[in-house]
């Protein structure tokens, strides 16, 4: 298999590339889970072709995080904080990085990055087909497929953030179809640096719904502020 080969019957086993360049814009809504102990309401909006806010909601309060395609921003309520306050381009990666709606294959060469195939490798026991993807922010994603379905199961990013190399692992499953796309519904992540775990369950989806740019914009009441 070449990477071609791979990104290709990924694209098919996705619901076919018509049908995934056809969503322009994805709404989801579920729970997230942190360490087993809290769990808050999730909405999540993606746009074509890379912007992405996420709501996180508890007890009233909600935590924002946005990425425009340029520049993210965040609201942090549960630390006090309840103005809008641009990110460092450092803490942006990971929201810039989850932006594409396909994920990180499907248009990924378009998007600046170089793919590379590095065999087989086991994952919980499933002899998975192993990508590397190298961002054009020099991000890199090992991204791994189902030798089955080649839908991705796993995905080990390593993002430089403040001079220093963050790896995290996020397993994907119980993949549903929306507008004739399959997506995971269940994402479960786990970063090294201090062992933080979070689950997140997509409960309903829905494509192409009228999203506006000033979800994603920083706020216009406080455009002139953190500048």
């Amino acid at each position: 298999m070449t990477v071609d080969e791979l990104v290709a019957r990924n694209a098919e086993a996705r619901g076919g590339l018509a049908k995934v360049e056809a969503i322009r814009t994805l709404k989801a809504e579920g729970k997230l889970r942190f360490g087993g102990q809290f769990e808050l309401g999730l909405t999540q909006y993606q746009r074509a072709p890379d912007s992405l806010r996420m709501e996180a909601s508890l007890q009233g309060l909600t935590l924002v995080q946005a990425w425009d395609g340029h520049e993210a921003w965040q609201i942090s309520p549960f630390e006090g904080r309840k103005d809008p306050e641009r990110m460092s381009a450092d803490d942006a990666r990971e929201l810039a990085d989850a932006a594409p709606i396909a994920g990180s294959l499907i248009g990924a060469r378009e998007r600046g990055a170089t793919l590379e195939y590095l065999g087989t490798e086991d994952v919980d026991g499933t002899d998975a087909y192993k990508l590397k993807v190298t961002l054009k922010n020099g991000d890199i994603e090992y991204v791994y497929l189902d030798p089955d379905h080649f839908l991705e199961i796993r995905m080990v990013a390593q993002r430089l953030v403040r001079g220093t190399r963050v790896e995290s692992t996020t397993d994907y499953g119980d993949y549903e179809q929306v507008a004739g796309v399959y997506f995971p519904f269940s994402i479960a992540t786990q970063s090294r640096a201090g062992g933080q775990q979070s689950q997140t369950t997509i409960e309903r989806a829905e494509a192409n719904v009228p999203i506006d740019d000033s979800l994603f914009a920083f706020p216009a009441a406080h455009a002139g502020a953190g500048k």
